[in-house]
């Protein structure tokens, strides 16, 4: 919910227009998407221009009835990353050796043994094959793994497998930096293939 306030006037979440003087002015704003966003601005824009002058105001068309809900179980976040898919394009320079690093400072899992989340920043670098991942794709693979129960040792490998099988790089180094827990830090480093100078 957007609220916006001005010298004399509060756009609140009452909905409602008030004309007491004593009082402050209140109208809500809801958005279902962002594509709504600019219409909802401009409609809101032209009412401040006009000083709020007195009168019945035009409905605004993004206030959403109230009745609706306003969010979705699951979020779209969480339907995007079920539905994740490793996603590749065509290497744009195949003869060229070059290397690719990504960092991931937000990795979750969760303990095999006491369910516990485990955090690590995953710092991937590898020299492309005949295809490079697409790398939004590669953000929602690397967050579907956020409740499942895994061992570090077996997380690591599992995505550097999952990669192979996708991509096909030519050579490919992963670590997994893991959060200290109960005094211990651990750091997993899993490569595969030949690494040539670039």
């Amino acid at each position: 919910m957007l609220v916006i306030r001005g010298r004399s006037h509060t756009w609140g979440p009452d909905l409602v227009r008030e004309h007491s003087p004593s009082r402050s002015l209140g109208y809500a704003i809801c958005w279902q998407d962002w594509a709504e966003v600019p219409q909802s601005l401009s409609w809101v824009l032209q009412r401040l221009k006009s000083s709020l002058a007195p009168g019945p105001w035009p409905p605004c068309p993004a206030v959403l009835n109230p009745s609706e809900p306003l969010t979705q179980t699951p979020a779209y976040g969480q339907r995007a990353i079920a539905g994740a898919q490793l996603i590749c394009f065509d290497n744009p320079r195949p003869g060229r050796p070059y290397e690719i690093a990504i960092t991931f400072p937000e990795f979750t899992c969760l303990c095999p043994f006491s369910g516990y989340p485990d955090f690590a920043t995953l710092r991937l670098i590898y020299q492309p094959g005949p295809r490079v991942m697409e790398l939004k794709a590669l953000k929602l693979y690397v967050n579907s793994w956020r409740d499942r129960s895994i061992s570090h040792e077996e997380v690591t490998n599992r995505i550097v497998d999952d990669w192979v099988a996708a991509c096909a790089p030519t050579w490919l180094q992963l670590e997994a930096d893991f959060n200290p827990r109960g005094n211990v830090h651990t750091v997993i480093k899993v490569s595969q293939g030949k690494r040539h100078p670039c």
